[in-house]
């Protein structure tokens, strides 16, 4: 049990929009109102405090990289690393491997969940299903196609949600159909598919694109491609990486006024060097240096980011023009219904008390993960 907790004395965006300037919680849960006097106030200091932020696309943090290191204690200090900066339900993300080290993710992923390591709510698993023309940072020498063998695996997670990146084009729209009969949430990426292609996959049951705009077919006026079919659609989901490099902000503008803002997710695809002062680390045998902010491999190619949630919030305000209610919607209530996370998103009574405080000017102060305070600025 957490106890009671009231923060007041700053601006609790509450899950209809309006802002209050209290909140309160009892062990763990978000309540109307307390019987008695708290046994904890926290003054918010003229600051926000916003639902806890949810990342669909965490491939490392806190000097530790998935990839490398596919383990339930890898994924616990990832997650520490992102509690930091506001994040309190994270998918660990695998990039494109073997489908022996994927098991291996997909088995660290569930011991994670079972032994209660915070935040982990499932895994995202970004190839190896992908197309070698819109490769990015991934080893295309890893790349499979999509089979049964495969299918079998990706739906074999026992805890948590299981998300998938695959680009449609390199499977059919009955393996898709497979995938999403058994509950994985499939998205698009990394693919070069065309218009119609991308139309079947959403029809297929495609419910999420990947980082929006990068490694995909752009949108052309003669064939408006992954990006073209995306921003048509009116229901999928779609991760938007918001630093200014990897989308130019007038892009991602656009993109806001073609389709219903709920229907975006703020992402950091986020590498191990969040939440540490490194300014490298190595990817599959590739030197990967962070440069103005941003993560290139040798010959400029970006590979993943060095971002965290609380400065792509404060990206969607500054960059994008966005209210703090827009930002902190992309960044947890649509992410979490993205992932059907009934009880997190939002900040409402009987939703869980996963709350992040940012300051006046959005810079992280305090994050909480079921009423329990896991990082403080």
């Amino acid at each position: 049990m957490t106890g009671s907790i009231t923060f007041e004395n700053g601006s609790v965006l509450l899950s209809n929009g309006h802002v209050t300037d209290r909140l309160h919680v009892s062990d763990g849960f978000i309540v109307a109102a307390l019987d008695g006097a708290s046994d904890l106030t926290i003054d918010l200091e003229g600051g926000w405090l916003l639902p806890g932020f949810i990342d669909t696309q965490v491939n490392g943090g806190g000097g530790v990289l998935f990839n490398d290191e596919p383990s339930a204690e890898a994924i616990a200090r990832m997650g520490a690393a992102h509690a930091r900066f506001g994040t309190t339900a994270f998918l660990p993300t695998f990039i494109s491997d073997t489908l022996d080290r994927v098991d291996l993710a997909m088995r660290a992923t569930e011991q994670a969940i079972t032994e209660g390591v915070p935040g982990v709510v499932g895994i995202h698993i970004e190839g190896p299903f992908l197309n070698p023309a819109r490769k990015g940072t991934h080893d295309a020498s890893r790349f499979v196609r999509l089979d049964a063998e495969a299918i079998r695996l990706l739906s074999s997670l026992t805890r948590g949600r299981t998300m998938v990146t695959i680009a449609p084009e390199m499977c059919t729209p009955d393996d898709i159909r497979a995938l999403t009969a058994v509950g994985v949430i499939v998205s698009a990426g990394h693919t070069d598919a065309d218009y119609a292609t991308m139309r079947g996959a959403f029809a297929a049951g495609v419910s999420g694109v990947t980082h929006l705009f990068n490694a995909m077919s752009p949108l052309h006026h003669r064939e408006p491609g992954v990006v073209g079919a995306t921003l048509e659609n009116q229901s999928a989901y779609a991760g938007l990486i918001v630093d200014g490099r990897h989308v130019a902000p007038a892009a991602l503008r656009i993109a806001l006024a073609a389709r219903p803002r709920d229907r975006f997710m703020l992402v950091t695809d986020a590498m191990s060097t969040v939440g540490t002062d490194a300014d490298h680390f190595d990817l599959q045998g590739k030197t990967i240096h962070i440069v103005d902010g941003v993560c290139v491999e040798e010959n400029g190619t970006l590979a993943g980011s060095a971002l965290d949630m609380a400065t792509a919030v404060r990206n969607a305000v500054g960059m994008l023009g966005l209210s703090v209610a827009e930002a902190s919607m992309m960044a947890a209530s649509a992410p979490a219904a993205f992932l059907s996370l009934d009880d997190r998103g939002a900040l409402r009574p009987g939703a869980r008390a996963d709350l992040a405080w940012l300051s006046a000017d959005l810079a992280p102060l305090g994050t909480w993960i079921g009423g329990q305070l896991v990082a403080a600025g």
